[in-house]
């Protein structure tokens, strides 16, 4: 199973905690898992490949400089949050598909349904958190005419095969610097305006859940309420988006205990 992360030196220790709840519960006998970074250290990537679960094998993949000269960055939003958009440009060609994960994520069950679902002519399988009202504001807001979902970038199956036809990073240069004053979520903004009716949607419960989904799915009187018991027959990968981290304080939710299980795992295996 082929693999795709996007980091810096902040992220190290959140990989391979990813990477151990991946072993442990993606199903998967093997994983090729490729790290795009453009400032790792030798030290840093040889830690990550010592440190890796056995049954995951490392590559990193620098990222030219000058691929994403003059996008829009924040603080909060670095120019890695750009790479994942270019991975057709810079994995192997002899990929025709890859998951990516942001490393803020925990698998609790088996990826395999999901790595080995058919794209349809797509070029992404991905989910939505969005509501359709907001999803309508953003469309307003990133000048969308087509009626398309809001598309969160942390987990997905992107099509190599196809999208080396027809990624264009000039495109999406150009769509950066246009809308740089409206852009809130840099990378999701872009994917939803240039190939957001492109992508295949996904059970956001099942394969994105994060504490405010879980949370208003519940609220909901007209949806089955979803507790953590049905989550952790249920649900593949939790997503702890946003500031609202279970490795920091204050958490405010219920699914910080999946990361808990997976660090305890972890810790165990190194002791």
């Amino acid at each position: 199973m082929n693999l795709l992360f996007s980091i810096d030196s902040r992220c190290v220790s959140l990989l391979l905690d990813c990477l151990g709840s991946i072993a442990d519960r993606g199903g998967a006998k093997h994983y090729d898992a490729y790290v795009l970074h453009s400032g790792l250290t030798e030290e840093e990537m040889s830690h990550i490949a010592a440190e890796a679960p056995d049954s995951v094998a490392c590559y990193f993949v620098p990222v030219p400089p000058d691929l994403f000269a003059g996008f829009p960055t924040t603080k909060r939003y670095p120019l890695q949050i750009y790479y994942r958009l270019a991975a057709p440009l810079l994995l192997p060609e002899s990929l025709d598909r890859v998951l990516y994960l942001d490393v803020d994520t925990v698998v609790i069950n088996s990826l395999v349904p999901l790595y080995e679902s058919g794209f349809e002519g797509n070029l992404f399988m991905a989910c939505t958190h969005t509501q359709e009202l907001l999803s309508k504001a953003n469309r307003v807001r990133l000048g969308i005419e087509k009626d398309v979902p809001y598309i969160n970038t942390g987990v997905m199956m992107m099509n190599l095969a196809l999208l080396r036809k027809e990624l264009d990073i000039s495109a999406i240069q150009a769509y950066a610097l246009a809308y740089e004053p409206v852009l809130i979520l840099p990378d999701q903004d872009i994917l939803t305006a240039l190939y957001g009716d492109r992508v295949k949607l996904l059970d956001t419960m099942i394969y994105n859940l994060s504490d405010r989904t879980l949370a208003q799915h519940n609220a909901n009187p007209k949806n089955p309420k979803r507790d953590l018991q049905w989550v952790r027959d249920n649900s593949v990968v939790i997503h702890y988006f946003g500031r609202n981290k279970p490795w920091k304080e204050p958490y405010l939710g219920v699914l910080d205990v999946f990361y808990c299980e997976a660090r305890a795992r972890q810790s165990g295996k190194r002791l």
